[in-house]
């Protein structure tokens, strides 16, 4: 199963999210990026929302 990343550097990416469970899904992963605010090796926060599924939107970044 894939989510798709909304907004944020990676905008537009599938990331693989089989045999997460549905908790991860809310809460989510810091994803390594290259192209964020505070450049290479960053990491970008995406976040599910309840009862939705197959999304992961941006939070925002950090250091």
């Amino acid at each position: 199963m894939y989510a798709e990343l909304v907004g944020g550097p990676l905008d537009g990416q599938l990331l693989d999210v089989t045999g997460w469970s549905a908790e991860q899904l809310v809460d989510g992963a810091l994803l390594i990026c290259e192209s964020g605010m505070y450049g290479p090796g960053e990491r970008s926060d995406y976040a599910g929302r309840p009862g939705e599924t197959g999304r992961l939107y941006w939070q925002g970044d950090m250091p």
